[in-house]
């Protein structure tokens, strides 16, 4: 789930609680007042919050959000032709990152500013001041656990990333990075890239289908991801994602 999601923390704390439950991204939410949608399996808020973003990032954006890619994809061929997420590597591999990055991205500060707020607004419509919570929904994302009727029709019933290797954990990881360094809502999306990370690893091993519910990991396998993800720093998670197709921890 990416801004197109066929393209498109430190959390010390929040380790502890992810060794239990959370992590499984099975528990249903305690409270919601969202209808039940007939045939969908896996926890009913997160179902929404990948299903909402994909209306508003993906089917059925607002012109803000046309207007955005607009300036977003053009840039992206013309200055990265073989890819953002390769771009970031190169450049992060320079003794002048982050500020090289910076730079690169600067054109694309208005629309990230817009992207940024899409997005984020999103998580708070479903799980502002849960953070716990959002961590369920990314875990429950990167397993494929998510099944979701309503998208029968875009044969990608499971709300997951697409594709195998699922690249498009890297180009969101570099939209997050380009936003942090233009200090768009930076600590944020500092507090979310980890849950991006933990995503990417869980479906790296889970290897989801897309058209039928997935079993979830065994929870010592999550823990173990848990423990690994969520407490990593900015610069560690840059190395993490230098790591394709698969990110090391998984290996």
């Amino acid at each position: 789930m990416t801004l197109d999601r066929r393209n498109l923390l430190k959390l010390g704390a929040a380790v502890a609680v992810a060794s239990t439950a959370l992590v499984t991204g099975t528990a249903e939410a305690a409270t919601t007042t969202l209808p039940p949608v007939p045939g969908m399996l896996g926890d009913r808020k997160a179902n929404e919050l990948w299903y909402q973003l994909d209306e508003i990032a993906l089917y059925h954006p607002a012109q803000e959000v046309r207007d955005a890619y607009a300036i977003l994809f053009p840039f992206i061929q013309q200055n990265a032709p073989e890819g953002l997420p390769a771009k970031w590597r190169a450049l992060s591999l320079e003794p002048g990152y982050p500020h090289n990055y910076a730079e690169f991205v600067k054109p694309l500060e208005q629309p990230l500013t817009t992207l940024s707020r899409l997005q984020l607004g999103n998580f708070d419509r479903f799980y502002r001041g849960d953070e716990e919570g959002l961590i369920k929904a990314f875990a429950a994302f990167g397993q494929g656990i998510l099944f979701d009727p309503r998208r029968a029709d875009v044969e990608s019933e499971v709300h997951t990333m697409d594709g195998d290797p699922p690249s498009g954990y890297h180009f969101w990881h570099a939209i997050q990075r380009a936003q942090m360094v233009l200090n768009i809502d930076r600590r944020r999306w500092a507090r979310i890239t980890p849950m991006l990370g933990f995503a990417w690893a869980l479906q790296s091993i889970a290897k989801p289908d897309h058209r039928h519910v997935n079993p979830g990991l065994p929870r010592d396998q999550v823990r173990a991801q848990a423990r690994y993800w969520l407490p990593r720093s900015t610069a560690e998670l840059d190395r993490d994602f230098r790591s394709t197709p698969y990110p090391d921890s998984t290996r």
